[in-house]
Parts: structure tokens; sequence; C-alpha cells
């Protein structure tokens, strides 16, 4: 008897170990990011068909809610997007702007919101969208530290997402990371924009983008470019706006100063 239990205590442990450990195996797509250092830390991109979470890091939310729209529009491209939200986000934050969503690359017609009156029921719609192997990912949006939101609802959201296909995505808006089953995690704030290339234009979306949990790699922080047109992050470059090229009839200013020193 004892060693029938043995064994069947060695089973399960295995089982919970590949859940929260999957193999390349398991999951071999990736959607690379476009940004180079952030996918070679996550060997290629977003793995798919997954749990990630993104963080709002102090008082970020807009900048968190614009990095993982740019996800879900990596995550799905021309497929539908459900977004689960507590009822009461619209007035912490206000409503999913259809325009913002737009210039950021994404098809509104592709999105479905979803309001849940708590918690439990967001989870349930959760689970239930992540099911439908239709969809291209869904986004479920929590406020606060909630108790209902632990490891063993993580787990069964993990377990949803590999058995679909479908990528689950979780904003966490104003609490503190705890212990998941997602495969990523990112605290994300605001970062710099360039100028836009006319007087008062908007800039890309520069999101300052710390990678604090990786499954399969180490982890980093890198300040991330949205590019809307390419629908893909980047690398921002050291010179956002054109340089003017020097006179041709003035000495470059090296040398110039290289002839009055000799001069002197």
């Amino acid at each position: 008897m004892n060693g029938a239990r043995t064994n069947t205590l060695a089973s399960l442990r295995g089982s919970i170990a590949r859940i929260e450990a999957p193999s390349e195996a398991n999951m071999p797509n990736r959607v690379a990011l476009g940004h180079a250092s952030a996918d070679a830390m996550l060997r290629g991109g977003l793995a798919a068909a997954a749990l990630h979470e993104v963080f709002a890091g102090g008082h970020q939310g807009g900048a968190a809610t614009g990095f993982i729209a740019g996800l879900a529009g990596l995550l799905s491209p021309r497929r539908p997007l459900v977004w689960v939200r507590q009822d009461f986000s619209d007035l912490e934050s206000g409503a999913l702007s259809m325009n913002g969503l737009a210039e950021l690359g994404l098809d509104p017609r592709l999105l479905v919101t979803v309001r849940a009156a708590d918690v439990e029921a967001a989870l349930r719609t959760t689970a239930d969208a992540l099911a439908c192997d239709a969809l291209g990912a869904v986004v479920l949006e929590v406020w606060g530290n909630v108790r209902q939101l632990d490891l063993v609802a993580s787990r069964k959201l993990t377990l949803a997402a590999q058995a679909s296909g479908v990528t689950a995505l979780l904003l966490r808006i104003a609490a503190t990371p705890i212990p998941s089953t997602a495969e990523t995690r990112w605290i994300v704030r605001a970062a710099h924009s360039p100028p836009g290339p006319a007087a008062g234009g908007w800039g890309a979306p520069r999101f300052d983008a710390e990678l604090v949990r990786n499954r399969h790699g180490p982890v980093g922080r890198w300040i991330m470019e949205w590019k809307s047109d390419e629908c893909l992050f980047s690398e921002p470059s050291a010179y956002p706006q054109p340089v003017a090229a020097a006179p041709a009839h003035r000495p470059h200013p090296a040398q110039g100063g290289a002839e009055r020193r000799l001069a002197g």
C-alpha cells in the first residue's frame, strides 16, 4: 500500500512540474516582439498559448494598458480579441478608447469588451473566453490585490490557454506581484517619447519595460518603442531626429580645431 501511495504521489508531482515548467516542445510557438534584445532574452519572442502578466509600475496604468494592447495586437493579428474588465474600471481609469487602439495599429472592430460584476465573474468569463480557439488573445484587467487571483486561479488560466492555443494576458493595476504560473511578468512605466514629425505632433509611444520573470531564461529591462504601422516593438534610435549635414564649404569642427592649434 505504501509503495502504491508513493508512486501516486510521485506521478502527481511530475504532472504539476510539467504544468508549472512547460518544455519548449509543449510550447513551440513564439511571437517575436521586434525588440532584438528582449526577443533574445525570450528565446525568440513571447510564448503563445500561455499566461503573461503586465503590472503597472506606480501610477502608470495608462502605460501598462498601452503595452498590453501592443502585446495583444502582436499575438492576435486579424483575430478577435476579448478584453475583460471589472465594471468599475471605467470610473477608475476611463473606458478603452477605440481611437487610441486604432492609433496603436489595432482594429477596434475585432475587440469585444466584457464588464464583469466582480473578480469571480471576471475569472469565469476569462476562462470561458480562453476555451474559444477562434480568438487570438484574451486580456483580463484586474484592479488591486485580490485574494481570488491566487496561484490556483493562474494555473487554471494557464491550462485553459494551453488547451485552446489562445494566449492569456493579465493586466494588473495598483497590485503587487504574487506567485503565479505566468510565463513572463512585466512591470511597465511610461518612457519619454521622441518628438513627432510635425510641430506638436505625437511621437511614437515608448515604454520602460522591465521583465522580472522569465520561465525559460534571464530577465532584463529595456526602453521599447511601439511602431504602430508595423505593429511591432523596436529599440529606440539614438538619434530620433535627422541631423543636418555640415556645410560643404566649412571644415569639420575637429579639423578646424587642429588647424588652429597648429597655427598657434
